[in-house]
């Protein structure tokens, strides 16, 4: 179990990481038309559109709020906001975009898989995917009781350390999650799971997002208009 332990949270995550960026890059450069969401909205727009509303909002803010809460060190909140309170905010912000993010990859999944259209129009890649972040949001969401248990922040600030050695590439990362609950391991994990086949699916449109933010900087496209000037009653 030791070994186990020191692979899934001293290597994997290197692992995951790796191929994550490089895997993107050489999708990118290599197979450029496949770079795209897939949308079946054509052929049915009313579940997905719910689906997909809740769906994003959810893992946008999750997204977002992990990144932040677990690499921001603690010294940079300690002034204003004490652990427990960072962690009981987490747990309830967390637990309602968790729960909006689940209906939506439930609605999502259910429409890809009932609908015969969208079924034969589906590759395996698209549905395991479903699946994980299903697995992954209702990990996440049963990882709340557990935190319950720890309000004084405890268990929060050790697994943003754990995050934070991770991305500084310092050692100990392996023994800080030793004594880690079952439920936080299997959620991290299966977490890093999905990085590590992001590059192999329609994920990797969220590149593609994140680069419409240079949209905000660039220059005014100046368009003249190419209508001939007829004459009236001609």
């Amino acid at each position: 179990m030791d070994a186990l332990n020191t692979f899934l949270f001293s290597i994997y995550p290197y692992i995951c990481l790796t191929v994550f960026f490089l895997g993107s890059l050489v999708r990118f450069d290599r197979d450029q038309y496949t770079w795209k969401s897939d949308s079946s909205q054509l052929l049915r727009a009313a579940q997905l559109r719910w689906g997909s509303n809740l769906f994003h909002a959810g893992v946008l803010f999750l997204f977002v709020g992990h990144a932040v809460g677990m690499l921001t060190p603690h010294a940079v909140y300690e002034p204003f906001m004490s652990a427990g309170a960072k962690q009981l905010l987490a747990m309830v912000s967390g637990g309602l975009f968790g729960l909006l993010g689940f209906v939506g990859v439930s609605l999502l999944l259910h429409r890809r898989l009932t609908d015969p259209r969208i079924r034969a129009t589906s590759r395996t890649s698209d549905i395991v995917l479903l699946w994980l972040l299903w697995a992954q949001f209702a990990l996440g969401l049963a990882t709340i009781p557990f935190s319950a248990q720890h309000l004084d922040g405890s268990m929060m600030l050790v697994l943003a350390e754990w995050a934070q050695r991770i991305v500084t590439f310092r050692p100990g990362t392996a023994e800080l999650m030793a004594d880690v609950g079952w439920v936080f391991k299997v959620h991290m994990v299966l977490g890093m799971t999905i990085f590590l086949i992001f590059p192999f699916t329609r994920l990797v449109h969220v590149w593609s997002g994140f680069a419409t933010l240079a949209y905000v900087a660039r220059p005014y496209q100046i368009v003249r208009s190419r209508r001939l000037r007829v004459q009236q009653g001609r």
